[in-house]
């Protein structure tokens, strides 16, 4: 076998894996030939981009093993940084560089080549244990359930149509789509559902945005301090809290801070509201919150959508308004949210994530900040600026793209050393406070439905005419996507991380993308098969909720036909087994796995008690829990 110079996911290598607190010892150790005389070995540690002065700490033989010299260092990181790291040895004047391959193992060359991260947090940096365990469910709350309560005080220009109407989607007569079709889901909706999301296995509940504004999204804030009245009422939101926590149930809001409608009190172009807005006059207090190139017409917006005025919000009456102590953040809070999802977090700059998480914490230490980032977020730059979402100040976690991305490609497409490799180095590069509580979803808002990704045909390249004439799957693309979904979903609940059904997978809805994902909840048809998969899982976790919130990941096999991996919490394991093939695969159980028992899936042949090893059919899967015994050290 080749020599394995170094790998940063094997402890014999580098103790402790992963993230790592400030002031916590790091431990690491390569191998190189006996057969060269290396008179120099060192471990240089970057900081994030200062590339060219790195910190060199000399390694000390400690010995021979095989065919191998072993060099070890251990170095101690004094605060939280973003660090990356790779050796350097030197034989006989000639120097090289140890830097990581494709497969994230060391790999000797004459130039210094990708470098390994290490994430250093603050060590007094923890995160809220609602979340941990449990199980999300996402919630657009215009389409969820109409509970036919009247509304008061709901605008003139509101266009309701009968629920189950397919959404507008073609632009109207001046050329704009301007999401203006409401089905009048509102939160009493929410609260007269709350037993059907419990059997679920629910523990949280993520709503898109309810703050009052003019669009079926409400991405466009008009007023923050008060819930959008074809929704309800501040009440009705302080109530859903109430009755959900008497389920167990927490209750986050999307937090909209990078910017706000045009039509609003902020900005009030259109003359809506009876306060003085940023468009009418630069006398007006929101004045500030804005950036006009030439007044008042020509102004910064989110993305180029006129209807979407930036906001400064550095600016420091706009800090004040949303994190101070009379703050939007803590008059949410004060109401019954747990948190927020925050909306585009990557737009959001440190200054604004800084203040809002002292107001949060202030208000209450255990409620949760989640940004939204597509891409890995512990080491993410934008605006030409490294993020530092992770080391302790701002964010507790994220939305986790990454995984989602990750699980679709690979029950789609197969690629197993892909598949691990993408999860890794979310699990390596992350803090273990942050990855308990990353929300792993695999359908949002914003993406098509998980059924119609892993079934359908791909919509790269077409358009919502396109779109909306596939809004049906035919009998077989229902069909396929229904059986990988099954197995997406097993890898969804029981990876590290929070899993987070977005309203309608479980009985089975399709859709590509905005606003074909956004179909009323249809409350008279439902998959039972997707739906009973999906109860089965949730409730899984919930009856092992400790296990779930702090469980290691030990990947066994990822291969194109199966992935297996364990789950441990000390002397308890649980193992998963996906077979994505159109083949029947076999997988013997890990020998430390003692008295293995199925809890779900199926196991071909006559059944054993306890396991020792399992035959799966093509497109299936199996949950074993065992009694996990750790081999002593040698």
């Amino acid at each position: 076998m080749p020599l394995t110079i170094f790998d940063s996911r094997d402890t014999a290598y580098r103790r402790p894996f992963g993230a790592v607190a400030s002031k916590t010892p790091v431990h690491f150790t390569i191998r190189l030939p006996k057969t060269i005389a290396y008179n120099d070995v060192q471990l240089l540690i970057f900081l994030a981009d200062q590339w060219e002065t790195p910190m060199a700490f000399p390694m000390e033989n400690v010995g021979c093993e095989f065919s191998s010299n072993l060099y070890s260092v251990s170095f101690t990181p004094s605060r939280p940084n973003l660090l990356f790291y790779c050796f350097r040895v030197s034989e006989s004047g000639r120097i090289t560089y140890i830097c990581k391959d494709e497969n994230n193992l060391g790999t000797m060359q004459p130039y210094r080549g990708e470098l390994w991260q290490l994430t250093v947090y603050d060590a007094a940096f923890s995160t809220p244990a609602f979340l941990k365990g449990g199980t999300m469910y996402q919630i657009f709350p215009d389409r969820f359930y109409n509970s036919g309560k009247p509304k008061k005080n709901v605008p003139t220009d509101r266009k309701l149509k009968p629920w189950g109407t397919p959404p507008e989607y073609l632009p109207d007569e001046s050329g704009e789509v301007t999401n203006a079709d409401y089905t009048g889901g509102d939160l009493k909706g929410i609260e007269e559902k709350l037993e059907y999301l419990a059997s679920l296995g629910v523990t949280c509940i993520y709503l898109n945005p309810i703050f009052e504004a003019h669009s079926n999204h409400r991405y466009n804030t008009a007023d923050y301090r008060h819930v959008d009245p074809l929704l309800g009422t501040d009440e009705d939101f302080a109530s859903l809290c109430r009755a959900a926590g008497k389920l167990g149930i927490s209750v986050i809001l999307d937090g909209v801070f990078s910017h706000v409608g045009s039509d609003s009190i902020y900005f009030n172009r259109f003359g809506r509201y009876s306060s003085v807005g940023a468009y009418q006059s630069k006398e007006s207090p929101y004045y500030n919150w804005f950036t006009f190139q030439q007044y008042p017409d020509k102004y910064t917006t989110w993305w180029g959508f006129q209807t979407l005025p930036e906001v400064a919000e550095e600016t420091p009456s706009y800090l004040e308004f949303i994190c101070g102590k009379e703050g939007i953040a803590r008059h949410w809070l004060s109401l019954g949210a747990s948190g927020f999802r925050l909306d585009v977090a990557d737009e959001l700059p440190d200054v604004f994530l800084d203040r809002l998480r002292e107001a949060v914490k202030e208000q209450n230490p255990q409620a949760l900040i989640l940004g939204e980032v597509w891409e890995n977020a512990s080491n993410k730059s934008n605006y030409g600026k490294r993020r530092r979402y992770f080391q302790g100040k701002q964010l507790d976690s994220v939305m986790n793209y990454p995984f989602k991305n990750a699980i679709l490609q690979y029950i789609r497409d197969g690629g197993g050393t892909s598949f691990l490799n993408q999860l890794m180095d979310i699990l390596e590069n992350y803090p273990a406070p942050v990855i308990h509580n990353l929300m792993n979803s695999i359908s949002t808002h914003d993406t098509e439905r998980a059924i119609t990704a892993l079934g359908g045909e791909s919509s790269q390249g077409h358009d919502r005419t396109w779109q909306a004439a596939r809004q049906e799957l035919t009998p077989h693309q229902y069909a396929t996507g229904k059986a990988r979904l099954f197995l997406c979903c097993v890898l969804q609940f029981t990876l590290s991380g929070t899993p987070c059904i977005y309203y309608g997978d479980e009985i089975g809805m399709a859709g590509y993308r905005d606003p074909f994902n956004r179909w009323c909840f249809d409350w008279e048809h439902r998959d039972e098969d997707i739906f009973s998969h999906m109860q089965a899982l949730g409730q899984l976790r919930a009856s092992r909720r400790e296990f779930f919130a702090g469980a290691d990941f030990l990947p066994l096999c990822f291969t194109d036909s199966i992935c297996s991996y364990l789950r441990i919490l000390g002397e308890q394991g649980l193992l998963i087994v996906i077979n994505r093939s159109a083949k029947t695969q076999c997988m013997d159980i890990p020998t430390q796995l003692h008295h293995a028992k199925l809890l779900m899936g199926h196991i071909v042949g006559i059944p054993q008690d306890p396991v020792t090893s399992v035959e799966l059919r093509p497109m299936d899967f199996a949950i074993l829990e065992g009694r996990w015994i750790t081999p002593p050290a040698r």
